[in-house]
């Protein structure tokens, strides 16, 4: 019996073309893994942010201004009489006690009217003294009846006149003493010696600054805040008091004077704070900041002062569980180079710091 082989070689053939095919489709598969996995067109990234966690405070609010540093207590001093000047007793930076000699004029014209003038009292002093007895005497012999009452009233009259006589030389003593005086010029008060002549000999006349003195152990610094601040300011409270581009600080410095009175050139309320120094770390005539407490203390959250943005208000930005940024408004309570105190409506959790400007209400970021 002959068989045919038509049929067997057209199954064979079926299967050697569904084996090639198998191969072929899994290389497509492949080739179009990577195609599907891409970004679709058009699609782009979030940027990026970085968050802090801010730090629970207690802390009020609080004003920064400045001002100068003055001395407590600042005098140019001269003679009150003209001379020539014959000795400086101190140098500048010298540290000087009230009533302490800074320089003498020469005096010897004011020496000699001062012993002209002792003279003038010993002698008004004999007179009236003979004048007084002679006047006793009489008087006593009148109610004897051996002098007449014409005598007795003229010797009464003469101790008067003596007594007057004596009474106005001892008042050009006073004034020659006092003029004596005033040929040594004293320190006003204890301070220290800001500005002195570099020699003497010179003819100075009355009333010209020869000697600066400066009390610098207390300083007074003065500035001025706005008037919608002044109600909330208190006489004696302690405040801080930081030097300008300086170390120098404290927080002993006492809030002295609030003028209730404005500026006519700035509207701002004038103010004056007491800052010891003792120790002298301030220089006086320099600019300072002083930081005002105003109010109570209060609890509140600090913050980097890279992530406090100000356009538009104080503000910060935090990160909602859905990645989009919100806006937030805050106070600043308190500023500091690295670190700001804020308050909020509410407690702030995750903070963005380092915000663009670009970073807007609703906007969504990826968290590094």
């Amino acid at each position: 019996m002959k068989l045919s082989r038509t049929p067997l070689v057209a199954g064979l053939a079926a299967v050697g073309i569904a084996a090639t095919a198998l191969p072929l489709s899994g290389c497509e598969a492949d080739a179009a893994s990577p195609a599907a996995a891409a970004p679709k067109p058009g699609a782009q990234e979030l940027p990026s942010v970085t968050l802090t966690t801010p730090r629970a405070v207690r802390s009020s609010q609080r004003e920064e201004v400045t001002g100068t540093l003055f001395p407590a207590q600042a005098l140019q001093v001269g003679f009150e009489v003209g001379g020539r000047l014959e000795k400086v007793r101190v140098k500048k930076g010298q540290a000087v006690q009230e009533g302490q000699v800074l320089a003498q004029l020469n005096a010897e014209i004011s020496d000699a009217q001062l012993a002209q003038a002792q003279a003038a009292v010993a002698a008004a002093e004999v007179s009236s003294a003979m004048a007084s007895d002679v006047a006793g005497r009489n008087a006593k012999l009148q109610e004897q009846g051996n002098v007449s009452d014409l005598q007795n009233l003229t010797s009464t009259t003469q101790a008067k006149q003596a007594e007057a006589q004596l009474l106005a030389a001892k008042a050009q003593l006073a004034q020659a003493q006092a003029g004596r005086r005033k040929h040594d010029l004293k320190a006003p008060f204890s301070g220290t010696v800001t500005d002195a002549p570099e020699q003497v000999g010179a003819i100075v006349g009355p009333g010209v600054p020869l000697f600066g003195v400066e009390n610098l152990g207390t300083l007074l610094l003065k500035t001025t805040v706005a008037e919608s601040l002044r109600t909330q300011l208190k006489p004696g409270t302690k405040v801080r008091v930081e030097v300008l581009g300086g170390g120098a600080s404290t927080d002993e410095a006492t809030l002295r004077t609030i003028i209730p009175s404005a500026d006519p050139a700035t509207r701002r309320i004038p103010v004056d704070i007491l800052v010891p120094n003792k120790d002298g770390r301030f220089v006086a005539n320099t600019l300072a900041r002083v930081i005002l407490p105003l109010g109570e203390a209060q609890e509140a959250q600090s913050i980097p002062a890279t992530a406090l943005s100000s356009s538009g208000g104080d503000h910060v930005y935090v990160v909602g569980a859905s990645s989009e940024v919100r806006r937030v408004d805050v106070q600043v309570l308190e500023r500091g180079m690295r670190e700001v105190v804020v308050k909020a409506a509410a407690p702030l959790d995750k903070v963005v710091e380092y915000p663009t400007p670009s970073l807007s209400e609703g906007s969504r970021v990826s968290v590094k």
